[in-house]
């Protein structure tokens, strides 16, 4: 079912453009099709503001219950912004106010950079906690992603993430390790998922804090939920990328190098480049570092090139993953949006799989 174009936001037309079914509000209005409000809260820098919008729409509007998909981006005014992305915001967004007045029935927090290994000093952490609170209390189903995830463990379950000797960074093989719950129904038992992260949440405190992990790797825990079952759920992966994120967060980081903001040549995301983009890439570090020592203009990326050989191996997971999300959602959560339940629900056990609440 489609979602829909409930204001301006360039994201609507971009998707559009796509194949995405995305309805016009006008016909929206004429079907007798429930709706449900997916609040993102988009947290990422200005740069990947709108790809990030993209990627969560994409997935919303790709899953199949029998829904209109109102999607609402709000933000924290504490992140720094600069003028384009304030201006995309102020025209496009709504507030938290806003948002909390309304009600929604689904959430969806990604993650952010931050300075300095604290999450509790980053200027964006009580808002952030504040927004978590109110949802666990109003909303029917919340999910976090990467970062998001690490607020949550630590805030609520007093588990703090733990930095990685190197940088967790590219798509790994997961597997489904509790095949009973719905989330993963019909999902391949051995599926993909890009990682892009400097720290880490293990199993064992996932475990401590009484959490359901439902997916993981040798790279660690990528989907789990809270004690209920549902609540919450937690991403430390990031199965919304699109086939050439990772590509750009190298070039972003050959970038670096070649201005002189870092003294180290990137290495090779794992996973992720063929042979053939390895000997591309290669060719282009030889030309690079060549032209920084003869004081020639760096070459040109070979965006082109490497991208016409990449794969996606994780889209499909991600799109089962995210629709049994969505069923469950239109399932239990209230026809009055401001309620998270329907009656009769249990919110300690919303799918009624019998389990404790700790």
């Amino acid at each position: 079912m489609p979602i829909v174009a409930h204001n301006k936001l360039p994201t609507f037309e971009r998707l559009r453009q796509e194949g995405l079914n995305v309805l016009p509000p006008d016909r929206a209005l004429h079907q007798d099709i429930r709706e449900l409000h997916i609040g993102l809260l988009n947290m990422m820098p200005d740069k990947a503001l709108a790809a990030t919008e993209r990627q969560f729409f994409r997935l919303v509007g790709d899953s199949n219950p029998i829904a209109q998909f109102y999607v609402h981006p709000f933000t924290l005014p504490e992140l720094d912004r600069g003028p384009e992305a304030r201006a995309h915001i102020d025209l496009y967004y709504d507030t938290f106010d806003q948002v909390r007045e309304q009600g929604l029935d689904a959430l969806i927090i990604t993650g952010a950079n931050v300075i300095g290994p604290s999450l509790a000093e980053q200027a964006f952490w009580k808002p952030l906690i504040d927004v978590i609170d109110w949802a666990y209390d109003n909303v029917t189903s919340t999910l976090c992603s990467c970062l998001a995830t690490h607020a949550v463990l630590e805030f609520r379950y007093k588990q703090k993430r733990v930095p990685r000797p190197h940088k967790t960074w590219g798509v790994f093989a997961h597997q489904v390790v509790e095949r009973t719950h719905p989330l993963v129904y019909d999902v391949n038992t051995r599926f993909d998922v890009p990682h892009s992260r400097w720290n880490d949440v293990s199993r064992a405190q996932f475990d401590a804090a009484g959490l359901h992990v439902l997916a993981q790797s040798d790279v660690g825990v990528h989907l789990a939920t809270s004690p209920d079952g549902f609540r919450f759920i937690f991403f430390q992966g990031h199965p919304e990328y699109d086939t050439i994120s990772l590509l750009k967060e190298y070039k972003r980081e050959v970038i670096r190098y070649a201005t002189g903001e870092t003294r180290v040549y990137p290495p090779f995301v794992d996973n992720y480049f063929s042979e053939r983009n390895k000997a591309v890439l290669n060719e282009y570090r030889w030309r690079l570092q060549s032209a920084k020592k003869t004081g020639e203009a760096a070459p040109a990326f070979p965006d082109e090139l490497v991208m016409a050989d990449l794969d996606n191996t994780w889209r499909d997971t991600a799109h089962a993953v995210i629709g049994n999300w969505m069923g469950l959602v239109y399932q239990l959560t209230h026809s009055d949006r401001t309620k998270p339940f329907m009656d009769g629900v249990d919110p300690n056990d919303p799918l009624c799989l019998g389990l404790t609440q700790r």
